[in-house]
Parts: structure tokens; sequence; C-alpha cells
């Protein structure tokens, strides 16, 4: 027979491992600044971004006068392809837009998105998709080039795709660069980075295969490229912090020390956060799940130990508040992100949990185990 001295007892060891256990989890790792795993290439020039890993421009990219077209060049070799998430490889940040280009990985699929803002913060985005374009240990030279009328993708110096609802300009190519990562999330790209080339033009067909062709020679544009280039990064220093940059008058790339996000969202409402997929669905189950026990096992404390006339509210109100806790937190840890969905959903889960205690099932196991109702019903 379990006396009431051992049931009390054991109720509040287990109520402590299990909020430890959950705050463990939620704030692991437990650090704000994790090293940044960036590396230089050890054959050829080129980058390697492992799996939190970011480089940065040293200043913003100032917008160009008009409504100039634009293109961008990137030499990569990604990794594959565990990953069933899009995952960044190139973007501009702007207090202003948020992110205004964008460049994804989705497994073997390439993904160019176009944002635009406008007064009342309402977001509209259009995208040119390249399905099946990349191969693992292969490298990948990807040319986009825009106009205001037309956007077009290619790979390898072949056409892939275009779109005439997906206009830009060099306007667009402004703000502060953030590679193999997303701005405002970690949502972080792996493989190797061996050139990037902006230009302050549309280039031609011609053109474009000309500069696969000399990139994928000699490891740089054609010199005759040079003309209408705002930024070109060889990758090519071997050592160091710094990407220079080799031509125009864009500014330096440099490798923090620390992994970082530009602008973690603290609290990111939940229509924002919704992204449709099983991952999604996946992880509100694991928060209202994960929550559970600490619904049931603190209820059952509240009741029999502390005696309280309404324990399941407190409870709830205990889940709220660590899941509270735990959300501000990791708006402070950039491999972490910080949202209201867990907050509800872990909310959910604990009253769930509060609800299972009173049920009668509950009662005929602790009876099975020999606990009497006395020792946890008020």
């Amino acid at each position: 027979m379990v006396t009431k001295v051992i049931w009390d007892r054991l109720l509040t060891v287990v109520c402590a491992a299990i909020l430890c256990g959950i705050l463990l989890v939620g704030l692991w790792p437990l650090t704000p600044h994790p090293t940044n795993m960036v590396a230089w290439s050890e054959n050829g020039n080129g980058l390697y971004f492992g799996y939190y890993a970011t480089a940065l421009g040293a200043d913003t990219f100032k917008p160009a006068e008009g409504e100039t077209p634009c293109s961008l060049e990137i030499w990569a070799n990604p990794d594959l392809l565990t990953f069933t998430w899009s995952s960044t490889m190139l973007s501009f940040y702007s207090p202003e837009k948020l992110v205004s280009l964008s460049l994804h990985q989705n497994q073997r699929n390439l993904d160019f998105r176009h944002q635009n803002r406008n007064r009342q913060g309402q977001v509209s985005e259009v995208q040119i998709y390249a399905k099946d374009v990349l191969r693992e240990g292969t490298a990948a030279f990807i040319t986009i080039t825009a106009s205001a009328q037309r956007t077009a993708l290619y790979v390898n110096g072949t056409f892939i795709n275009s779109s005439s609802q997906f206009g830009l300009s060099s306007r667009d190519c402004a703000g502060q660069l953030v590679v193999a990562n997303s701005p405002v999330s970690n949502d972080c790209w792996m493989g190797h980075l061996r050139g990037l080339a902006i230009y302050d033009r549309e280039l031609t067909s011609t053109e474009i295969i000309e500069h696969f062709n000399s990139w994928t020679k000699n490891g740089r544009p054609a010199l005759s490229a040079k003309e209408g280039l705002t930024a070109l990064y060889l990758f090519d220093e071997g050592a160091g912090s710094i990407i220079h940059n080799h031509a125009g008058s864009a500014p330096d790339i440099y490798i923090p020390d620390h992994y970082l996000i530009l602008h973690q969202p603290l609290l990111e409402v939940p229509w924002k956060e919704y992204h449709p997929g099983w991952e999604y669905y996946k992880d509100i189950l694991i928060n209202i799940g994960g929550f559970i026990p600490l619904g049931f096992v603190f209820c059952a404390y509240f009741l029999s130990v502390l005696r309280l006339k309404r324990p399941q509210l407190v409870t709830i109100l205990l889940g709220f508040t660590v899941s509270l806790t735990i959300e501000v937190l990791q708006g402070f840890i950039p491999t972490r992100a910080s949202g209201m969905t867990d907050i509800i959903t872990n909310t959910l889960g604990t009253a769930i949990g509060a609800m299972l205690f009173q049920w009668k099932i509950t009662e005929a196991i602790f009876s099975w185990l020999g606990i009497p109702s006395q020792h946890w019903k008020a």
C-alpha cells in the first residue's frame, strides 16, 4: 500500500522531472551564440556551409536609380538531400520589405521567390519553380535574369523556366545580402558556394552560356562580362572571414564568428507560421503530446498535495506560463523559432492532460496500483 507521504514525494519528484525535461527540450541547445559552421573549401575556391551556417553582407546593397533590369549568377554544389523541407540559399533583407528576393533549395528542386509588401503590411509573393535540376555531388550554375516584364531561370546554361508575372529590377537586389540562410528564420542551406555575381542588366541567352563556360572552366566570368557587374564574389581567399567584392560598388561579405539570424521573430503569429505539409502538422502533434504529461501530473499535484480548489484551471495556467517562457527565450536562440502556435498547442496538451486525470479509467488504474483514492482526491 502506497502511503500518503510516499505518494506526495513521488508526485513532487515526477513533476520536477517533467518540468525540467520540457524546459531542456524547449531550450536546447542552451546557447544563444552557437558556432557558425562555415569553412573554406579544401579543393578549389569556395565556402562550405554546414548545418548552422551563414554569411552576411558587410553593408547594404544600394538600390539603383530607375527600373533597370538585374541578373544573378550562383555557382553552388549543394549537399543532398535528406531534408524534406526548403532551405534558403540566398536572400536580400531590408527592415521595410524584410525579404525581397530569395532562392531556395527543396531536395532536387529550385524555387526563386519575390515578395512585395504594401503600405498596409500585406505581403504578396510570386515564384519560379525548377523541378529536379540539382544533383548530389554535382555543381550547379544557376542564372536568374530579369526585367520589369519577365524573369527567366537557367541552370548550367540551359533555359528552365520563365514567368511574365514575375518582374524584377535592380531595386529588388537591395538591402543586406544573406547567404545560406533566411534573414527571418532558421532555414540553413548546406553545401559549397563557389561563386556569386550580380548585374544591373539583363543577360542574353548567349551571354548566359558564355558565362557558364567561363565560370566552370576558369572559376570566374570572362573579362567582357564585367560590364554591368555590381558585385563579383570569387570565394578565392582561402582563409579569413572576409569574401571580397571584385567588381562594382557592392559591399564585401563577412563570416560571423557565431551563427545568427538578422531579424529573428519573437512570438510570431500563427497565420505567419503556418505552412502546409506533414512537418507542420507533426510539430503540432508533438507539441500537444509533449505537454499532456505535464497537465496530468501537475493536476494530481495541485489536487492531492496542495489541495487547490480548481486544480485543472491552475494546471492549464501553468502550462501556458511554461510555454510562454520557452517561446520568449527561444526568440534569443537562433537555432529555434519563437511563435504563438506552440503556446496554443502546448496549452491544449496541458488541458488534455489535466482532463485525463479526472477520467474514470485513471481512478481504476490508481486503485489497481494500490493507491487509495483519499491520497489523490480532494
